[in-house]
């Protein structure tokens, strides 16, 4: 079995999709942190800045260590600022093929609980002003 090798290096662009389903937080380690644009969840989406990853193979060894600081920062940001019941982390990428992680905060009481959030209830965008209160909220999480 042939492994297909990471496209050639280009400048890092975030798949249209993604960017069009949420909304820029702050720059980490190695990714890009993403609000996803549903108030039903706290959802964030970790976008690695690495041109042509679409698996965590096309990562080198010191990238995945980065990942994985960045994905535990998220929880812990989740954690501390939402005390949620359980956090969910997973890199489907079914339909957006850009190497991407989805760190949610699930909670009891959540309309998908205790299934998997996607496909279960409609995405309820952020309201202006509650998206704007939300990323600072993130923001300034992250800097203490």
């Amino acid at each position: 079995m042939t492994r297909r090798k990471p496209q050639p290096p280009e400048p890092h662009a975030m798949h249209p999709q993604l960017a069009a389903d949420s909304h820029p937080v702050a720059a980490l380690a190695l990714c890009d942190l993403q609000l996803m644009d549903d108030d039903n969840y706290p959802w964030l989406v970790l976008v690695p800045r690495v041109p042509g990853a679409r698996e965590l193979t096309d990562l080198d060894a010191g990238q995945r260590g980065l990942l994985m600081e960045d994905i535990t920062r998220c929880e812990q940001l989740l954690l501390d600022v939402f005390q949620p019941y359980k956090l969910n982390v997973a890199a489907l990428g079914n339909l957006v093929p850009q190497l991407h992680v989805h760190v949610i905060a699930r909670f009891e009481h959540d309309p998908a609980w205790p299934a998997p959030v996607w496909g279960r209830v409609a995405a309820r965008p952020y309201a202006p002003e509650a998206l704007v209160a939300r990323v600072r909220e993130l923001q300034s999480a992250l800097l203490t």
